[in-house]
């Protein structure tokens, strides 16, 4: 058991078939190949302990939604997780008609089988109670052919879909390793006795940032590092003029109702909330970086300046615990990726400290630098990781804790 969850080890799984909802949603390229596989790596854990022991191991998973070009089917997942594995996985062109339960019924022991992308099925994406997703068709058809359900899937564990909380309902659940991980280590960054506890936060979700801030300084984190979308509405909170166009992007995504949420936390704690002492501007593409006692410009801020990025490394260094969560800057252009990777580089060298990143563009970070195996922790949820430390009850680990007051096969 984990935080009043059950895992693999409360359950006997061999000769049992499992039904496992797995987190395979993967960038593509217009050519439908993959741009990196890490979300499938994630899941090794759980399927290659699940194959060894001998179980039917059924996988449900999704790619990209309904609408966008990721929206694909999971046949090339298939074959790629097959050769993470090692072991032959079936993709299977159906999710829960005729042909998927007849399939599934024909499992031998320790064979792999990948359905396909469950958000096909219309139903999926709309989020509701885990009572009434076992109601759905999916639910109803899936479970008479399975034994056990697995959740090892923490990058939607805050959607309240089918296949993520309606089995809860309907079959003995556990968490994979995966979902055990983060947990457990997410769980560690407000509990950790290695001080000072940093935070750096970033990014565009400012709204889900403010909730992150207000625990961690509620639960005494040591100190927060600002940067990105997050930082410009904090200075704004401040009294900082920055300027029509970084106000004009803030008014876009509508985040000017954050700023009095901002000035309050920044009139309550102060001092534990850096904030950027210069920024860089993309004055035509090129980066201009300027104190921000010099604003208002006529320019975008989009990255932290060197010396805010100076100062960000020397409070880096004496940390016992980092979490990081969001890119400073915008990182998908070079020269406003600076500060990003020259913190991800710093966090990976605090080789003393505990330390834990995600959001997809610090993981890219991490990844592009070749650092990710320097990190003690590399979460696969954005939203999921920023919602669990901001305190916010995620449905699929509510309905793992619910499953867990039922009697055990």
């Amino acid at each position: 058991m984990i935080d009043g969850i059950r895992t693999l080890d409360d359950f006997n799984v061999e000769g049992r078939t499992i039904l496992v909802r797995c987190d395979f949603n993967t960038p593509i390229d217009s050519k439908g190949e993959f741009l990196e596989d890490r979300r499938l790596r994630s899941h090794r854990e759980t399927l290659t302990e699940l194959s060894k022991k001998k179980a039917r191991t059924v996988i449900m998973a999704h790619q990209g939604r309904s609408g966008e070009s990721e929206f694909t089917t999971t046949e090339k997942h298939a074959k790629r997780l097959g050769e993470i594995l090692g072991i032959k996985v079936e993709y299977v062109d159906d999710i829960f008609g005729t042909y998927a339960r007849e399939k599934i019924k024909a499992m031998k022991n320790g064979e792999i089988i990948l359905l396909e992308n469950v958000r096909f099925y219309s139903e999926e994406e709309t989020e509701r109670p885990s009572d009434v997703q076992a109601t759905t068709f999916i639910v109803k058809k899936l479970t008479p052919l399975a034994d056990i359900f697995v959740n090892d899937c923490f990058g939607a564990a805050h959607r309240s879909q089918a296949s993520i909380v309606g089995f809860t309902r309907t079959l003995p659940s556990a968490a994979g390793r995966l979902m055990e991980k983060e947990i457990s280590s997410l769980a560690k960054v407000h509990t950790s006795t290695k001080k000072p506890i940093v935070f750096v936060l970033g990014g565009a979700k400012v709204n889900d940032s403010i909730k992150i801030m207000e625990k961690a300084l509620s639960n005494n984190i040591d100190t927060i590092l600002t940067g990105g979308l997050l930082a410009n509405v904090l200075l704004a909170a401040k009294g900082y003029r920055i300027g029509e166009p970084s106000i004009e992007v803030i008014r876009g995504k509508r985040f000017i109702e954050q700023i009095p949420a901002a000035k309050e936390l920044l009139d309550r704690y102060e001092d534990r909330i850096i904030l950027p002492v210069d920024v860089a501007l993309n004055d035509k593409g090129e980066r201009l970086e300027v104190p921000v006692g010099e604003l208002p410009m006529d320019y975008k801020i989009e990255d932290v300046g060197a010396e805010t990025t100076e100062k960000y490394v020397e409070i880096l260094k004496k940390a016992g615990t980092i979490f990081a969560n969001g890119a400073l800057g915008v990182y998908e252009t070079p020269k406003f990726a600076v500060a990003t990777e020259k913190i991800i580089k710093t966090i990976a060298d605090c080789k003393n400290a505990f330390t834990v990143i995600g959001g997809g563009d610090t993981v890219a970070a991490a990844r592009n630098l070749n650092v990710e195996d320097k990190i003690t922790h590399i979460s696969t949820g954005g939203k999921a990781s920023i919602l669990f430390l901001a305190g916010s009850r995620l449905a699929a680990i509510d309905a793992l804790k619910s499953a867990a007051t039922k009697k055990v096969m």
